[in-house]
């Protein structure tokens, strides 16, 4: 396993989380809409608003795990199961390079 190329894809994966979290904090902070008096507009708007949410929520798991995930590498634990201690196949890690 090179665990040097893994390094680069987890750094790479957690600049483009960090960059999508603060676009979505972005977002959400600089709406100013006014209160919409149609209820289908309201309706829209308020899933729109849980979507928006339910992506930054899932941004900032993944960023936990990747972070994770190199602290791991630093440790050298890398690769074992957090629950279990097995060791993860390489194909998963290939695939998830952040799966813990």
């Amino acid at each position: 396993m090179d665990l040097v190329k893994i390094k680069e894809r987890l750094e790479s994966r957690k600049l483009e989380l960090e960059q999508r979290i603060g676009k979505i904090s972005d977002d959400v902070r600089h709406v100013d809409r006014p209160v919409e008096t149609d209820s289908a507009e309201a309706v829209v708007d308020h899933e729109n608003d849980e979507v928006i949410d339910a992506l930054g929520n899932a941004a900032v798991a993944e960023l936990t795990d990747v972070n994770r995930s190199l602290q791991r590498l630093e440790e050298g634990s890398y690769g074992a199961c957090i629950e279990c201690g097995s060791a993860i196949t390489e194909q998963r890690l290939e695939v998830m390079p952040y799966a813990l």
